[in-house]
């Protein structure tokens, strides 16, 4: 990967790209803790304590939670 490119990625980004295969991988555990990191990465430098997000999440975000709220019931149900 070129430093240009490099530099271009948010660390969303690559947290986004490792929960997408914890979930292919069934890792409820990893997957789990990269949402928070995630969740965490994309709201660390907005507002202060009385932040509330009020933006949507985008597409590849959404899609990844509904694979893991799908993950955790089917963990569930065994």
């Amino acid at each position: 990967m070129s430093e240009i490119n490099r530099e271009q990625i948010r660390l969303s980004d690559r947290i986004l790209s490792a929960l997408e295969l914890s979930l292919q991988q069934e890792d409820i555990k990893v997957s789990e803790l990269l949402t928070r990191a995630l969740e965490h990465s994309m709201t660390r430098n907005t507002g202060g304590g009385e932040f509330i997000e009020r933006r949507d999440y985008p597409p590849e975000i959404e899609a990844a939670m509904t694979k893991l709220y799908e993950l955790r019931d089917r963990i569930d149900a065994i």
